[in-house]
C-alpha cells in the first residue's frame, strides 16, 4: 500500500491516495510513518489542508509517531492552502 500511496503522492492523486488509506485500515492494516508520509504528502500536493491535518490526528490515534518529514508535510499544506495561521 506504501509504495501506491507514495504513487499517489508522486502523480498528484491525492483523492486516490486517501481512499488507499481507507482500504488499508478497513483490512485491518495499520499504516505506518512512510505511508502517512506520502498520504500527507499527497494533501500538501493536491492543496488540502483539511486533509493533511486530519490525517495527523488520525496517525496519533493510530499510534503512530511522526517525524520531522510528517510535520513538515503538513505544515506545508497548511501554507499552501492558506491556512498558516
Amino acid at each position: 500500500f506504501s509504495a501506491a500511496i507514495s504513487a499517489c503522492e508522486k502523480g498528484g492523486q491525492w483523492e486516490q491516495a486517501v481512499s488507499l488509506m481507507r482500504d488499508m485500515q478497513q483490512q485491518g492494516l495499520v499504516p505506518n510513518v512512510i505511508t502517512y508520509s506520502a498520504a500527507i504528502s499527497a494533501c500538501e500536493k493536491g492543496q488540502q489542508p483539511e486533509k493533511a491535518l486530519l490525517l495527523l490526528e488520525d496517525m496519533r490515534r493510530q499510534g503512530v509517531v511522526p517525524d520531522v518529514i510528517v510535520f513538515s508535510a503538513a505544515i506545508s499544506a497548511c501554507e499552501k492552502g492558506g491556512q498558516w495561521e
